[in-house]
């Protein structure tokens, strides 16, 4: 009895092919983000963006956030205190304990667990929108009468994020905050006034303004990429779903690439 052999070579050629197919496939994407990129900061620089919608953006981010941010931001205070007290309690050092966690607080968690969520809160929220509006070609309808669909779209959405982000981890660092003065009193009976002096008299301007910064890239990166993915989707009504999914995954990565790179450039100041 014979058998049929597979054969290699045309295994190797359709690898090739395959593999050369992705990196074509690669470099148009990069192609396609850098005209993106490029239209968006000449819309930003040299357009009057619609500020009607920009206040409506930033009204629903706000809006969207501000709770989940809200029971986040406590847990996060309980968490760290509670997990925090206990080794502390064996060297004697409890009352460092309201200092280490608002400086964990200010420089890290806050910063980054808003931006997460805002992620995919807000990320996935543009990224849907906008790919229904690609789907039921409304943006095609505007390109057609000569309106400006970044200018109207995707500016006033990306600017918003990159406002609204700041403050909202400005508001889960207070809100941290107090979360570990609840904690704290959980075994203890501390004032909230000693609390915060022994908070803040560890906490300096230097903590606050590296994690304000990259507030304001972790917006921009929320706002580009949910934009981006939502003005770029398929067709089909699924590729609806996939620029949601997609715009969460690929701003999570990014904001942790952002964040291990400000915590180098922080590092070396």
């Amino acid at each position: 009895m014979s058998y049929l052999k597979p054969n290699n070579s045309f295994i190797t050629n359709s690898f090739m092919i395959d593999i050369k197919q992705k990196f074509i496939d690669f470099f148009i994407d990069v192609a396609n983000v850098m005209s993106y990129l490029k239209s968006v900061a000449k819309n930003i620089l040299h357009s009057t963006f619609e500020k009607g919608e920009f206040l409506k953006q930033c009204y629903q981010i706000g809006n969207k956030s501000v709770g989940l941010i809200s029971i986040t931001g406590i847990i996060i205070g309980l968490v760290l205190t509670i997990q925090s007290r206990p080794p502390l309690v064996e060297f004697g050092a409890v009352a460092m304990l309201p200092g280490m966690v608002a400086i964990s607080i200010i420089r890290e968690m806050g910063p980054v667990i808003t931006a997460l969520i805002c992620a995919g809160k807000i990320g996935s929220s543009m990224g849907a929108e906008l790919g229904s509006m690609r789907v039921t070609e409304q943006i095609d309808a505007m390109e057609v009468s000569n309106t400006n669909p970044v200018n109207f779209l995707i500016v006033p959405r990306v600017l918003a994020a990159t406002v609204m982000i700041p403050i909202l981890t400005l508001y889960a660092d207070v809100i941290g905050i107090f979360g570990s003065w609840l904690g704290v009193n959980i075994k203890d009976d501390v004032s909230f006034t000693l609390f915060m002096h022994q908070a803040f008299d560890s906490v300096e301007f230097i903590d606050l303004l590296p994690a304000l910064i990259k507030s304001f890239f972790f917006g921009a990166v929320i706002g580009l990429v949910g934009c981006y993915k939502g003005f770029n989707a398929g067709r089909g009504t699924e590729s609806v779903g996939v620029a949601a999914n997609s715009a969460v995954v690929t701003a999570s990565l990014l904001l942790i690439v952002v964040d291990l790179i400000a915590v180098q450039i922080t590092d070396l100041l």
